[in-house]
């Protein structure tokens, strides 16, 4: 894996993304239901946003890395639901079910709409949990709508706090990295996802999972692909996170070449007041999957403190 590939899958992982679910009737201002329990949280600007909610009990909002459906955490959510936990997930705006506006994948809309799903649904005492660029988007929730609904965060294999080499961040990556993969997507997307699925597994994972995540990466507008991975790459987080005042936990793998642990996830926690840093020895970007039952006590253990 050469350096143009170092740090590009943190804008995609793989996801499952089922056909699109009907809609149903309106039960609130800006919620439709269809069937399932599954339903659109409804933006002003015409956005739909598909949100999976399930379980009853304190409540769980997954947000999903770049390019990934809220499928993602399937084996997250069904870990979680026997504790007594409501487990909800969206697709982000241009990801799955949701709406495909081509534009809004600026950090502080994806705020709002992050905002929209738990001020719709009345979400009170919430565990946020994010993976990759999902990490940022919670953190720009945090700044700029507060902490008033929520009770902890935990981020998993964040991109933050800053990836672009500049004058004061010279550790960062120059921007012709970002703009040579982004060269090889608008050319052969599929390719480049085939040419950079094993790194984001580990040996042991199974070609079936692996080709489902592969495939699963194509079902994301490749605008919407560009577009966040734009965001991720320019947008400083430094300052941001150190105004989170919520109990945060990261976790973070030894063998992650999207996002390597020294430029992200230590500085990360580093910033954060009080942050809690788990590191998985020889975890890698897709760790949700690869190292799930580490991921899923950790998770329920951070939740019931």
């Amino acid at each position: 894996m050469d350096r143009r590939s170092v740090l590009a899958m943190t804008t995609t992982a793989g996801a499952a993304l089922l056909a699109r679910d009907s809609i149903g009737s309106t039960h609130a201002a800006g919620l439709v239901t269809g069937a399932n329990r599954h339903s659109y949280v409804c933006r002003n600007d015409s956005v739909a946003l598909f949100c999976r909610d399930w379980g009853m009990g304190t409540p769980v909002v997954f947000v999903s890395s770049a390019g990934m459906t809220c499928d993602m955490w399937a084996y997250q959510v069904a870990s979680l639901l026997p504790h007594g936990l409501r487990c909800i997930a969206f697709d982000r705006r241009g990801h799955g079910r949701s709406s495909d506006p081509g534009s809004g994948y600026d950090f502080d809309t994806l705020a709002d709409d992050l905002a929209a799903i738990v001020t719709t649904l009345d979400l009170q005492n919430v565990t946020l949990v994010g993976h990759s660029m999902g990490c940022a988007e919670i953190t720009r929730y945090l700044t700029r709508h507060g902490t008033a609904r929520v009770a902890r965060v935990a981020m998993l294999a964040p991109t933050m706090p800053f990836l672009l080499k500049t004058s004061d961040h010279p550790e960062g990556l120059d921007r012709r990295v970002f703009d040579a993969v982004r060269t090889q997507w608008l050319h052969d997307f599929p390719q480049w996802v085939a040419d950079n699925t094993d790194p984001f597994f580990v040996p042991e994972t199974s070609t079936a999972m692996k080709s489902w995540a592969a495939g699963l990466l194509l079902q994301t507008a490749l605008q919407a692909q560009i577009q966040c991975s734009i965001a991720a790459m320019e947008t400083d987080f430094r300052q941001e996170l150190t105004r989170i005042t919520v109990p945060a936990l990261v976790l973070h793998g030894t063998k992650d070449v999207s996002a390597p642990l020294p430029l992200t996830g230590q500085r990360t926690a580093r910033l954060i007041p009080g942050c809690q840093l788990k590191v998985y020895d020889g975890a890698p970007h897709g760790l949700f999957i690869t190292h799930m039952q580490q991921v899923n006590a950790d998770l329920l253990k951070f939740i019931q403190s």
